[in-house]
């Protein structure tokens, strides 16, 4: 049995993938996923979900817990979605059946509830925005601080974001959200754009999953995906797998170098700062000229050994060891 995780996610097919990726691997036992809006409105993400439960079924011990979560940001916008990128249902051009719509969980309480049974083995993993997360840290602070730990695919740190010149997607979503989990979480671990932009698939790659490893949607997924990438940048090689590497990190950290950093999140409600990650660092480490308090810290991944990602992912999708 793998590391028991409960995911977060905004469901666009980079999400899709992870969660694909985790039914696969033995070193993930996916207790539960929580659905957000993000790329999607939070109801096809739900429905997407329960889709990919239906085409990968697990044995009764291991069922999948399916809850809806946020709908709208903390700062109270309209979200925006990015269907051109991810189709309507982080599928691509699928599109799921009716029948799986009204199969989820509205209790958000039994997220909770999750948690607590399972807080000694549990790791979370956040790869979508930040807002139900945040939301629990605001409800149960004291029981959120217990979490084994957090990996969280945002930020982009000294590179180009994704969204704007200077942020990533997740953060520049809810950015106060964010700030609430760097602010309060415990042992967090930062996937950003740094080390996501280079866990690549090329089409051969997907190809040869296709053919070899016959994994249901990959090909459509990444096909479609791609095609959005080359068109904006026909240099790109292949598509980002953003959450995919996120979920790796949790047993592959030497697939990673890393740097302990104080982080904080712009909260612009508005411009190209918005969302910003700024990493301090100072030798003095603080993100203040002058402070009391302990300064907080996070690891934040900065290289990617791109031979161990390739040769982790393709295993796993392939079902044949590289």
């Amino acid at each position: 049995m793998g590391q028991k995780v409960l995911v977060f996610g905004d469901i666009g097919i980079d999400d899709t993938l992870a969660i694909i990726y985790s039914y696969l691997s033995d070193e993930i036992d996916l207790a539960g996923v929580v659905a957000d809006y993000g790329n999607i409105p939070r109801k096809n993400a739900v429905r997407t979900i329960q889709y990919i439960t239906d085409l990968f079924p697990t044995s009764e011990s291991q069922s999948l817990q399916i809850f809806a979560g946020a709908e709208i940001p903390m700062t109270a916008e309209i979200p925006t979605y990015v269907t051109e990128i991810h189709g309507p249902f982080g599928l691509g051009p699928i599109i799921p059946p009716l029948e799986t719509e009204e199969v989820f969980n509205e209790n958000f309480y039994d997220v909770v509830s999750l948690i607590r049974e399972n807080l000694d083995d549990l790791v979370i993993v956040n790869i979508g925005r930040l807002t139900s997360l945040a939301t629990l840290f605001i409800l149960y602070g004291d029981l959120m601080k217990q979490v084994k730990a957090y990996y969280i695919m945002g930020g982009a740190f000294w590179v180009p974001g994704n969204v704007t010149a200077v942020a990533e997607a997740n953060f520049h979503g809810d950015p106060v959200a964010a700030q609430i989990v760097l602010t309060y979480a415990e042992n967090v671990t930062i996937i950003p754009l740094n080390v996501t932009q280079q866990a690549i698939a090329t089409p051969e790659m997907v190809d040869y999953i296709d053919t070899v490893g016959k994994v249901p949607l990959v090909k459509t997924l990444l096909d479609y995906y791609f095609d959005f990438y080359k068109k904006r940048d026909p240099s790109i090689q292949g598509s980002p797998l953003h959450d995919v590497l996120t979920l790796m990190a949790i047993s592959h950290e030497d697939m990673f170098t890393f740097n302990e950093l104080p982080v904080h999140v712009v909260q612009a409600p508005e411009g190209t700062e918005r969302g910003q990650s700024i990493a301090d660092i100072r030798p003095f480490g603080s993100l203040e000229e002058e402070t009391e308090k302990e300064i907080k810290t996070h690891r934040i991944a900065f290289d990617l050994d791109y031979p161990k990602f390739f040769r982790n992912f393709m295993t796993t999708m392939s079902g044949v060891r590289f």
